[in-house]
């Protein structure tokens, strides 16, 4: 969903949360990421390592952008478009 549409008390299932579409939904579900509590305390990284693993190819790095920002937005951070945290992963993990 578009951040800007996101309202946190309304938000029930993975579609519902900032950034996400069908497809990355189904990468959380491969994740074992059922329910948008799952993310509060998860690692960005870690999650976007495993789904590299469990998929065998290197994910785009703008997955790890939609990683950080769900992670943050389950923590209680405001929704995010998940190109606001590229220069963040890019300081860090050079993707």
């Amino acid at each position: 969903m578009h951040p800007a549409k996101v309202v946190r008390e309304q938000v029930k299932q993975l579609t519902d949360l900032p950034n996400v579409g069908p497809a990355m939904a189904d990468d959380l579900r491969l994740l074992g990421i059922e329910q948008p509590v799952q993310l509060n305390g998860q690692d960005p990284y870690q999650l976007y390592l495993r789904l590299c693993e469990l998929t065998g190819a290197r994910q785009d790095p703008c997955v790890l952008d939609v990683m950080i920002s769900l992670v943050r937005f389950a923590e209680g951070e405001p929704p995010q478009a998940w190109w606001h945290y590229t220069a963040e992963r890019k300081k860090l993990y050079s993707l």
